[in-house]
């Protein structure tokens, strides 16, 4: 896992609680990223300056290179944003992991699609990133957000998206959802909660959106994606075309090993499963070996970062990939697969965060 120092060469208000911060290696050589991935920030603000990590949606796309920004909302009570927004400034290096997340897109120019995009709040961060790389990348291809706020002054972006819309000839189309709006209902407007009635009828309405030819990409906490898939499922959209992010609340309080090309272990996330006793974890990690005891109740990432094995993660909530590995032998089983594909599952990558062992052969190789 590659990790930089960045400094901070721009800032730029979104709305009063939310700021992008523009970011850039002192030598400016760029840094790979794909729309709809996510930085991780490492920072100084735990107790007696311990290092906490949140990770943050680009906003940027590789387009933007060397820069890369994030765009960081202030969360009550939070302990990374808070600290973020107070003190960040022009100048300052900031620690990070580089570029990490499976819910991107490739664009193509000579892609013909359509594509729908919908969020709520901050989720959309990731949905920005894409956007504007199917706008620039994809001209035959056509968009439509649909984005939920409280109200007209809580929009991130709202003047960029303005602009993109009325510089994209028809290819973009921007439906604003507000709960609580301030001012009269206005074209792109619509009043109430992002549910799935609202879907439905925003998305009935746009036949150049056809529902089952279209690619979908969620993005928000877990009560909009739950309707988003409701309405989607009622729209007979294939479960291949959706793809989705959570943002969750509490986020702010070589694949095989040497000899073994093809090996490994067995990976579950059947609820069913649970883990009795202590059991032992061999991890293979920048070519030194571990062995750690791993008891009933704590997870892999959890024992060894308590034992100072800096580990790779970030979100420890089992949806970033940050702190995946491969399990080389022996059975692991995650509490939260969201983060992986059917695909990694059968190959035996799991997430330390999340995992915990069920025999005592389990070897685990990272990065």
């Amino acid at each position: 896992m590659s990790y930089q120092t960045l400094t901070v060469v721009a800032l730029t208000q979104e709305t009063a609680d939310t700021v992008t911060i523009h970011l850039e290696r002192p030598d400016r050589q760029p840094i790979a990223s794909r729309p709809g991935q996510f930085l991780t920030l490492i920072l100084p603000c735990g107790p007696g300056g311990k290092k906490e990590r949140r990770a943050y949606s680009l906003s940027s796309t590789p387009a933007d290179a060397p820069r890369l920004s994030v765009t960081v909302k202030r969360v009550p009570g939070g302990l990374v944003s808070n600290y973020l927004l107070d003190t960040v400034q022009m100048g300052q290096q900031i620690e990070v992991m580089e570029p990490l997340g499976n819910f991107t897109l490739a664009p193509s120019p000579k892609a013909a699609r359509s594509l729908v995009l919908i969020g709520a709040g901050s989720g959309i961060t990731p949905l920005m990133s894409m956007l504007k790389a199917v706008l620039a990348g994809e001209p035959n291809s056509h968009v439509l957000l649909i984005y939920g706020n409280r109200n007209e002054e809580s929009v991130i972006f709202q003047q960029q998206l303005a602009a993109l819309e009325a510089s994209a000839s028809g290819r973009l189309q921007v439906e604003h959802v507000y709960s609580q709006p301030l001012q009269p209902m206005a074209p792109h407007r619509h009043t109430g909660r992002l549910n799935r009635t609202m879907l439905l009828r925003i998305l009935e309405q746009r036949h150049q959106f056809p529902a089952e030819q279209a690619d979908y990409f969620l993005c928000g906490p877990e009560g909009l994606m739950a309707e988003a898939r409701a309405a989607l499922d009622l729209l007979k959209v294939p479960e291949a075309r959706v793809r989705r992010e959570s943002f969750l609340a509490a986020a702010d309080t070589a694949e095989a090993a040497a000899g073994q090309p093809n090996g490994h272990g067995d990976v579950s996330a059947n609820a069913a499963d649970e883990v009795k006793t202590t059991r032992t974890v061999t991890i293979q990690y920048e070519g030194s070996e571990y062995l750690i005891e791993v008891p009933k109740g704590k997870t892999i990432l959890e024992v060894a970062l308590d034992q100072d094995i800096d580990l790779p993660y970030s979100c420890q909530a089992g949806l970033c990939t940050a702190c995946r590995g491969k399990c080389l032998s022996g059975q692991v089983h995650l509490d939260e697969r969201e983060g992986l594909s059917d695909s990694e599952m059968k190959q035996g990558y799991i997430l330390t965060c999340v995992g915990h062992p069920m025999t005592d052969d389990v070897v685990i190789e990272i990065g």
